[in-house]
């Protein structure tokens, strides 16, 4: 289990206290796959708070539920990224603005991207796309999951809303020989000599963090379905958050007691949570935020507060947001 919060803790302001951790140092849809350059392909820093680097192999999305309504992804995609090789096609205008059509596409030039970043870092893992998406072939994910096992001095953080699938690529089963399929996709498709492959760490891998997006309580079943899949970190985004969430079921350490209600072998290690951004963002009511705090707080499980609407604008500053919400943690995955 990973619970303790990473980082220094220092008091802001009073009753207020940020742990804010150190980087890591340490129509049908279609696919189709690519090899033609011309688009961003990933991006070495991030501007997302609490991840270092993103990795987009994959383009392409579809909505499923009201957390995807105003996806930043899709608006970029659809607007100055949409004549780009990488997103071009894959979203349609709407009176909403663009929407993503559920095509997906592989970007093959991405793939080896975190092989060739030597320091270590976190990575957040197709912050464009979903990488458990219903119209993504398994082979395709084998492919990142073949790097991730490779390039083990990075931190790989994960984020679905497709935690059943999830589940199901990862779950240990007779026939489900990940740990070869891993490896043919590193030697076959990728390229890559027994060499380079190094020893295999196991499943599940130890620098992927696995993690569900829920947007109010009505979805938080893919925390069930996370709760029950193999993983050495498993975390929650709660972004955009949308109405309350009871989250005590889930951080709940007795594991009598998880395995009578839940059915699940283990609990959260992470939490983070952010407000709606962009034009027309739905409110999020800061008790809604202190209420899955204190939840953290209770259990000893590390919160993130991401960002939240602070006197009508969008802050992201930790010192911007009210005292008892300056909290940033991180999971000690060792």
């Amino acid at each position: 289990m990973h619970r303790s919060a990473g980082g220094p803790a220092t008091a802001t302001c009073a009753g207020g206290i940020a742990r804010q951790a150190a980087p890591v140092s340490t129509s049908v849809p279609t696919t189709r796959s690519t090899r033609d350059t011309g688009a961003a392909l990933m991006a070495d820093k991030s501007a997302i708070e609490w991840t270092e680097a993103s990795w987009n192999p994959i383009g392409g999305c579809s909505v499923i539920s009201p957390g995807c309504q105003r996806c930043y992804a899709m608006r970029l995609a659809g607007g100055r990224l949409r004549s780009s090789p990488k997103y071009r096609g894959l979203t349609e205008p709407s009176k909403v603005g663009p929407v993503w059509n559920g095509d997906m596409r592989l970007w093959e030039k991405a793939l080896d991207q975190p092989l060739r970043w030597k320091r270590p870092r976190r990575i957040f893992v197709n912050s464009m796309s979903d990488l458990f998406h219903e119209a993504v072939p398994d082979e395709w994910i084998d492919r990142i999951f073949a790097v991730m096992a490779i390039a083990q001095q990075h931190t790989f953080q994960v984020l679905t809303k497709r935690a059943d699938r999830m589940r199901r690529y990862l779950e240990m089963r007779r026939g489900n020989n990940l740990g070869l399929r891993w490896a043919a996709a590193a030697v076959n498709v990728l390229g890559l000599g027994r060499r380079d492959i190094g020893r295999y760490p196991g499943i599940p891998l130890p620098n992927v963090w696995l993690g569900v997006s829920v947007e109010n309580q009505e979805h938080d079943v893919r925390i069930r379905e996370l709760l029950a899949t193999p993983a050495a970190v498993r975390w929650v985004s709660l972004e955009p958050l949308l109405g309350p969430v009871d989250m005590a079921m889930y951080l709940e350490q007795d594991p009598l007691w998880r395995h009578l209600a839940l059915d699940a072998p283990a609990a959260l290690d992470w939490v983070v949570l952010g407000g709606e951004s962009g034009m027309h963002a739905r409110p999020m009511h800061p008790d809604w935020a202190r209420s899955v705090a204190s939840q953290c707080r209770a259990a000893g499980v590390p919160f993130f507060m991401k960002q939240m609407m602070v006197d009508g604008m969008m802050r992201k500053e930790l010192e911007q947001f009210p005292c008892d919400l300056q909290v940033r943690e991180y999971p000690n995955a060792s």
